[in-house]
């Protein structure tokens, strides 16, 4: 049976929104296009710049959103329980 996996470009706008974190099943993968990214995941509250990306279960609670006065774009690929996202390593 072929894997399902997802993704998805979002943009999401500043707010000052109190952040609700979730849980569900599955992996995702964010990488931080345009903006700067805030995401709590756990214990952990992380700004990322453009360029940077995470990769996390999502059994563990998490939440995301724009840190900063602008939006914040990013790529999000989503897959099921166990499912990792693997990029190959160029060569010169």
């Amino acid at each position: 049976m072929p894997s399902r996996t997802w993704a998805l470009e979002h943009t999401i706008p500043a707010t000052e929104r109190e952040p609700k974190l979730r849980t569900h099943g599955g992996y995702e993968w964010i990488y931080v296009l345009p903006g700067r990214l805030r995401m709590i995941l756990g214990e952990h509250d992380i700004v990322m710049g453009a360029g940077e990306a995470a990769e996390f279960d999502t059994r563990n609670p998490h939440w995301f959103g724009s840190s900063g006065n602008g939006p914040v774009e990013i790529l999000r690929m989503f897959g099921k329980q166990g499912e990792r996202i693997h990029l190959p390593a160029r060569t010169k």
